[in-house]
């Protein structure tokens, strides 16, 4: 989304011009039938006002509840207790207004149900997203497939600044001596077994970070605590060819329920991929491949009015991101001096995201200049 500034700004960095890599459109929640919330390029908040005013299949007593709502969080500055779930939090809110934004929009950003999540971070991203920077809100997709969008070029930038890049080399231990901090690898080892460094960064994810860590022999329990208290939650994506037209946006939410368990549909011929290619997101997904793969099926015939699916691929991420739940204790940046860990997970004011992730890196390098 558009609240990613760090994201943003480490992109240009490398060298990769937003306009080529994403499609910017204003937030739009909206459903296959036209309902729901959709935004304008007005500055916001006044963007999120009139978008409430005017959203599709609304009832006045859904408009007023959501304005009340978050003229509330506005005055006491998004906060809420640390306990809070996103449902307590919006417990006044319409039925429809839960339905239509507050899950999806929840399930979209915490990876996790309404019913487990934070609060205090769902209100930190609504303010950052909607209520702050003009733009925020906006949805980015990607026009290029996830390895041009930044992981490409970073490498490149890497390569070009001096950088010595080794892939396909797994670090199996890191351990601490007087002649700084070694780093072995599984296949081979950096300058003839005897690589010394000032510093470790750990960018890699918590159950790698542990492994890690716990090979160090490093006094670190309260670090490995932390980590081994994160639980997951899974991201299902299921790409689907359908000879249908073009979908009536980039991006639908779909009434979602457990048997219809996608919360959105992207049309991909809309973002440079072959015409007829949608991929259908569940967020916070349970079940098999194969059941999730017929009930998706099943609801995009339903739903999107689709007469011929065929289900091309199922990709299931069972560790996708951390559940983010109240008053979660996360693991602290600095493990021990000199070893740091980076990455979505550690202790900071936004859910799993690329955003936080970036603002861990950049946050280890300041702590090692």
């Amino acid at each position: 989304i558009g609240a990613y500034s760090e994201t943003l700004k480490l992109m240009a960095d490398v060298g990769i011009k937003e306009a080529d890599a994403l499609l910017r459109i204003p937030l739009a929640m909206q459903f296959p039938d036209g309902s729901g919330l959709k935004l304008s390029h007005l500055p916001a908040p006044i963007d999120a006002a009139l978008g409430i005013m005017s959203a599709r299949g609304w009832s006045l007593r859904d408009k007023a509840s959501l304005l009340l709502a978050a003229t509330r969080w506005q005055l006491r500055g998004f906060a809420c207790p640390p306990q809070a779930t996103v449902a307590s939090l919006c417990a006044r809110l319409t039925p429809r207004v839960m339905a239509t934004l507050i899950e999806p929009l929840c399930v979209s950003a915490l990876n996790t149900p309404a019913d487990r999540a934070s609060g205090q971070v769902f209100l930190r991203v609504m303010r950052d997203a909607l209520f702050s920077t003009s733009g925020g809100s906006n949805l980015l997709l990607p026009r290029v497939d996830l390895s041009a969008l930044l992981p490409d070029a970073a490498l490149a930038w890497l390569a070009k600044n001096g950088a010595q890049v080794r892939l396909g080399s797994r670090v199996q231990h890191i351990e601490k001596n007087t002649a700084g901090w070694q780093v072995s690898l599984a296949s081979d080892s950096l300058a003839g077994g005897q690589a010394y460094f000032d510093a470790v960064v750990l960018a890699c994810p918590a159950n790698v970070a542990i492994k890690l860590v716990q090979s160090s022999g490093l006094p670190c329990a309260a670090w490995l605590n932390a980590a081994n208290d994160l639980t997951y939650e899974a991201i299902t994506t299921v790409y689907a060819f359908s000879p249908g037209g073009p979908l009536a946006q980039p991006m639908l939410a779909l009434p979602s329920s457990s048997t219809c368990p996608a919360q959105f549909v992207f049309d991909r011929s809309q973002l440079g991929g072959p015409t007829g290619l949608l991929a259908f997101v569940v967020s916070a997904s349970s079940g098999d491949s194969a059941t999730l793969s017929n009930q998706v099926a099943a609801q995009a015939a339903a739903q999107l009015d689709l007469q011929h699916i065929e289900v091309v691929q199922t990709i299931v991420e069972k560790r996708a991101t951390f559940a983010c739940t109240p008053g979660l204790i996360r693991p602290r940046q600095t493990i021990v001096q000199g070893l740091l860990a980076a990455g979505d997970y550690i202790d900071g004011p936004y859910p799993a995201t690329l955003e936080g992730a970036v603002r861990s890196g950049l946050q280890a390098a300041s702590l090692l200049k």
